[in-house]
């Protein structure tokens, strides 16, 4: 069992396109393959019922197979691009609904990246919305970093991969879905039938009759296995249900003996898996039937397309060898006759460069958390993997450039059937990869770095233990995993210096991260969230908040810290559910609405006033969150909704205005520009885009005279409800971070502006914005690009503050406004030319106490004699503490070695050492010797080998580490003296 069993939906929706090129020239290893006349792609209109493409149950038959079934397979087109229009044409022409990938960043919380073909269906395999259609099928893109270690080792391990699925929501069944998933496989792919083996669950005897009397499968290859391997579970509660998996055999010739083991990786490849979801366990452990049986399929498009092309694993692909071939180029060797190691290497730069640019094409950027970090840390394994293979720059004059952007080019030109997005956004996945490259080899210079210091101190602490030098385990795993340094290479430098690595500690922390990446990645939450029980009573809340800004409504429930109450009284946090309302609940970027629920005093019962401060949803319940000002408030009475009219259009501006900035910054900088964020407040909006440098002041001035010039225009906007299909080809534009429906959507249009898919709050006329100013730009994270801007009331109010500041400033500068600038500058010149003074006088005042010092230097030695001073200088500063040291080393005759120390503050310390040539050359350094002094107190530091810096932040300490530096530099230098 090598699939990851989850079952679940979330739907930013995107256009998929199928091939089917007339003819599909592999990778130089494979030979050209004609495909025979199919379609190019299948667009199923709306109007055809699934009725009328095949009437399923009754008009699909499979005949049980023979084992003299021949070993050829059907087709002559076996590229990726054509197995995977295969199988989509295979079950679109049996009901099922075309649906496109799911972006790679799912909206479900509990799973950091989609990791299965069925994670857009969790909604409708919980129940919590109705299925649209009775059956689909998609391509999905994957991504999964539990097993990065075994990327490449293994002929089947990948980060990124496309699943290929078949779904049925309550519609077919177990024996529906065993025939097609046979008749796919042996008929369609042409898999020789006595090559595939089926598994299923032990107990699932219906599976096994279905199999065995209806497809013909011989008893000896099903094999029944065990909960562990083939019965899936949702979690502790919820859908689950028995499985059957698909095996394809490379050596049949070994026989079918009761003890063949499935999970032989030599023999076996698992290439499709068939999750009967029939139960609902319970709390007590018990499965009851379900009255909704679903079907959830996932067939490994690299498995299938390694079984038909005849190669060896999935790396050897059409899918996948040409970007191989494109590293091996870069590298300088040739794959077919490299060493296991390097084909390795190949294999993961590949893999790994396939994941990271469909990640940033989905949004996501290198960062140092969440998503970001798993781009982040691909790019670097890459980078490390490219290191081994002695990849210096493109190969186009460039040795210290990037190398992993050329890598890229090769995946985005093999993107077209996968994701059509891609190719649009080219120009921002390389630039961000070829910015983290480069940021990362910086990186690396610094892990050398601390490796040579690491290494030293293994050394010292052996030396003074009598001991033999190792490099513990935690340092390691630092190198390898914050600095990037492969362990191989630490355990080569640190031989050559003869100090050994713990390599058990070193496997230790690996294996806590792989715990903690298992349970971060790997782990799909899929039993109903604790606020389903909630809800789940409670009809959905009518939104009337476009139209209206009050509404009566009733009050249909009522949670107190969520338990549930009938009643609250003055003074209370409660969150309210009605049946309707005008609120606007937080989504898309844009905040709640902040209003107030009023009721009316009704005989005995006192008037009672919510103040609302938050509103939120659940899918499509709305969640009041307010306090009781007065009275009390009892579910099922009538209330009146009030919002905020001032907030609310305060909101409207600044939506409106994200929209606008949307287009100005596509039309300034670049289309490809694309939103990675926003926010929508009162008082301010927010937006973040992806884009790898700064705005320089001209573009911002553009952006902001464009978005003004719109706002005078005085357009007014147009909203309109469409189908998502329709909304899309009219060329509208999705918003970060909002879910639509694939049957309507709103759409939201400055007619010649911009048009996106919104369900946020807007104002009818640009003119309403009255003015828009950026106030703030900036960047957040690699690539991503943070804009803040005020428009309308906020405007006004930014505006006021900033003259009110600027009156304020003319007063105490005593000057016009227009001569602020220049009174400014000529303030900080003359505060530049005063601290200039003061430093020359304390470096002259340094300078005169090191000479009166200078009497006090020593000698050591006899035959050759070195003068040493070791002195503390009181509070001299840092830049005056060099001065002083400088002038010891150059009035003193050469051999010398001088090392002063002060405090300049509080919790401060300045030490410095320099050594003259004569000293240098007996191999003492100035840089180490600093370094080690500074760590008695509290600091560090280092430097040349003849002068050296270094501070600290225990003032108390440093008579004693100066003692001690004088002490450690007589012993060393009367070493090398002899």
């Amino acid at each position: 069992m090598n699939f990851t069993r989850v079952n679940l939906f979330d739907v930013p929706l995107r256009p998929i396109l199928l091939s089917h090129p007339s003819s599909f020239l592999l990778s130089k290893r494979f030979v050209t393959r004609t495909s025979t006349g199919v379609s190019p792609a299948i667009l199923l209109p709306k109007s055809t019922h699934s009725s009328q493409i095949i009437a399923k149950s009754s008009s699909v038959s499979v005949q049980p197979v023979s084992e003299d079934a021949r070993e050829g397979f059907q087709s002559n087109d076996v590229s990726g691009d054509s197995i995977r229009r295969r199988f989509l044409e295979f079950y679109a022409s049996r009901g099922h609904k075309l649906l496109p990938s799911a972006s790679l960043v799912p909206e479900d919380p509990t799973v950091l990246l989609t990791i299965a073909g069925m994670l857009q269906f969790k909604p409708i395999f919980l129940g919590k919305v109705p299925r649209q259609v009775p059956c689909a099928t998609t391509a999905q893109r994957c991504i999964r970093t539990n097993d990065l270690e075994n990327v490449g080792k293994t002929a089947r391990h990948h980060t990124f991969f496309e699943m290929l699925g078949n779904f049925s929501f309550g519609d077919y069944f177990k024996k529906d879905a065993i025939r097609w998933a046979w008749e796919l496989s042996t008929k369609e792919f042409g898999l020789p039938a006595h090559r595939v083996w089926v598994s299923i669950y032990e107990d699932d005897d219906e599976a096994f009759e279905i199999w065995k009397n209806e497809v013909g499968v011989p008893v000896e290859r099903i094999k029944r296995m065990g909960e562990a391997d083939n019965f899936w579970t949702s979690g502790p509660t919820g859908p689950c249900g028995p499985c059957s998996e698909l095996y394809y055999d490379f050596y049949p010739e070994r026989g079918y003996n009761e003890d063949v083991d499935l999970g032989d990786d030599t023999r076996f490849i698992e290439f499709y898996n068939l999750v009967f979801m029939q139960y609902n366990k319970t709390e007590d452990g018990l499965l009851e039937p379900l009255k909704q049986k679903n079907i959830d399929t996932g067939l490994g498009l690299e498995r299938i397309a390694q079984i038909l092309q005849k190669v060896p694993n999935n790396y050897e692909t059409d899918l996948i060898y040409p970007i191989i071939e494109k590293t091996s180029e870069l590298a300088n060797i040739s794959y077919d006759s490299a060493n296991d190691k390097a084909k390795t290497s190949l294999k993961v730069i590949a893999d790994h460069m396939r994941a990271v640019v469909y990640l940033i094409s989905d949004g996501v950027s290198p960062s140092n958390i969440g998503r970001g970090y798993v781009v982040r840390r691909l790019i670097r394994r890459a980078v490390r993997k490219g290191k081994s293979l002695g990849i210096n720059g493109d190969r186009s004059g460039n040795l210290k450039g990037a190398f992993l952007p050329a890598v890229a080019e090769k995946v985005i030109e093999l993107s077209t059937y996968i994701d059509s997005d891609v190719k649009v956004k080219a120009p921002r996945i390389i630039e961000e990869i070829r910015q983290e490259e480069l940021h990362f080899k910086k990186t690396l210079e610094r892990g050398e770095k601390l490796l040579d210091q690491k290494l030293n101190d293994a050394l010292s602490i052996a030396d003074k233990n009598k001991d033999s030098p190792y490099l513990d385990g935690k340092d390691a795993f630092l190198l390898y995993d914050t600095y990037g340094f492969p362990v191989e290479i630490t355990a080569e430098v640190a031989e050559e210096r003869g100090v050994s690595i713990d390599m058990k500690g070193f496997e230790v922390e690996m294996e806590n991260q792989r715990r903690q990446s298992q349970a971060a990645h790997n782990v799909v939450k899929l039993t109903v969230e604790d606020d389903a029980d909630i809800t789940k009573n409670i009809a959905d809340t009518e939104f009337l908040g476009y139209d209206s800004l009050s509404a009566h409504a009733v009050v249909k429930s009522l949670l107190v810290n969520g338990k549930p109450v009938i009643r609250v009284s003055e003074g209370s946090d409660v969150d309210i559910l009605l049946d309707r309302t005008p609120f606007y609940a937080e989504s898309g970027g844009q905040i709640a609405d902040h209003g107030f629920l009023y009721v009316s005093s009704d005989g005995n019962q006192e008037k009672a006033v919510v103040e609302v401060r938050d509103v939120q949803k659940s899918l499509k319940i709305f969640v009041h969150k307010g306090t009781v000002k007065s009275g009390a408030l009892e579910v099922g009475k009538e209330v009146e909704a009030a919002v905020d009219a001032d907030l609310r259009q305060r909101a409207k501006v600044h939506h409106t205005a994200t929209h606008l900035l949307q287009s100005a910054l596509k039309k300034v900088i670049g289309q490809e520009t694309s939103q990675a964020g926003s926010l929508v407040a009162f008082d301010r909006l927010r937006f973040d885009f992806n884009f790898n440098r700064s705005l320089h002041a001209n573009e911002l001035e553009e952006i902001e005279s464009l978005i003004n010039r719109w706002i005078g225009d005085a357009t007014r906007l147009e909203t309109k409800v469409l189908p998502l299909a329709d909304a899309k080809q009219a060329g509208a534009i999705a918003m970060f971070g909002e879910k639509y429906d694939e049957n309507e959507v709103r759409v939201v249009e400055v007619p010649g502006v911009s048009m996106e898919l919104c369900g946020g709050t807007h104002v009818g006329n640009t003119a309403e914005i009255r003015a828009f100013k950026i106030i703030s730009e900036q960047g957040i994270a690699s690539g991503i690009r943070r804009i803040e801007a005020v428009a309308g009331e906020a405007f006004i109010e930014y505006i006021n503050s900033r003259d009110s500041q600027m009156t304020r400033l003319c007063s105490t500068l005593k000057v016009k406004a227009e001569d602020v600038t220049s009174r400014v500058e000529n303030l900080l010149e003359e505060l530049r030319a005063a601290r200039k003074e003061a430093s020359d006088l304390r470096s002259k005042a340094a300078v005169y106490k090191a000479s009166v010092i200078s009497n006090k230097a020593f000698t050591v030695g006899t035959s050759q004699t070195i003068r040493v001073l070791v002195e503390l200088m009181d509070d001299t500063d840092a830049d005056s503490l060099k001065s002083a040291a400088e002038h010891l080393v150059s009035t003193l005759e050469d051999p010398v070695a001088v090392v002063l120390g002060s405090s300049p503050e509080k919790d401060k310390v300045s030490l410095v050492a320099a050594f003259s040539p004569g000293v240098v050359s007996l191999g003492v350094q100035a840089g180490k010797f600093v370094g080690s002094i500074a760590k008695m107190c509290g600091g560090g530091g280092g430097g040349k080998p003849n002068f050296a810096q270094a501070g600290g932040r225990k003032p108390e300490n440093l008579p004693s580490a100066l003692e001690k530096a004088r002490e450690d530099l007589v012993a060393t230098l009367a070493e090398k003296l002899g």
